[in-house]
């Protein structure tokens, strides 16, 4: 019986529970994302959260612990050098995970799990996302959800019932001349 045991071995042996997460944290620190089992990944975040906090303070002792998790020195170079650089100024929550549904093959729940402060697509949605106003239940305004008549017309503007097709696929229409053309032509 567990009886409070909060680990998950995850089907494996000690030795091997410590080796895969090892290697998985390795390849999330080299690659910034992999995709597993959802197990796996929650089980890794325990893993490697206290790496990278570890690591954003760049000391002999720092580096010989993460060696001693990590077992790989390009790993640990990395983790040291541009993953401790990007996490420097955040105090924990260093990495995500996204589920991805179910494997085909076995109906496992698959996630991929990434490092937070290198998802660049995600880093420019949330800059460039305007701040959403609040309203109550009852259709009254609360404080700071104030907009102008100006700033609420663009967004009530009705939606094109055209697509834009690039130039080189679009259709090249007949030439025809225009009477101010023709009439130049004939004077000259």
């Amino acid at each position: 019986m567990r009886h409070g045991n909060k680990v998950n071995h995850l089907g494996r042996t000690h030795s091997h529970r410590k080796a895969m997460l090892s290697n998985m944290a390795s390849s999330l620190i080299l690659h910034k994302r992999i995709e597993t089992t959802l197990a796996k990944a929650k089980e890794l975040k325990k893993f490697v959260e206290p790496l990278l906090t570890r690591a954003k303070e760049d000391t002999t002792h720092n580096r010989r612990i993460a060696f001693g998790y990590l077992n790989d020195k390009e790993s640990v170079k990395e983790l040291f050098g541009t993953v401790s650089d990007k996490i420097a100024n955040r105090p924990g929550g260093y990495t995500r995970i996204i589920k991805l549904g179910n494997r085909l093959g076995d109906a496992a729940e698959v996630a991929l799990m990434e490092l937070v402060d290198f998802n660049d697509a995600l880093l420019l949605a949330n800059a460039d996302k305007p701040v959403k106003t609040r309203r109550s239940r009852r259709g009254g305004k609360k404080e700071g959800a104030e907009t102008s008549a100006v700033e609420a017309a663009p967004a009530a503007a009705p939606k094109a019932d055209f697509t834009i097709v690039p130039e080189d696929e679009a259709p090249e229409a007949p030439k025809a001349e225009s009477d101010e053309s023709q009439e130049d032509a004939k004077s000259e």
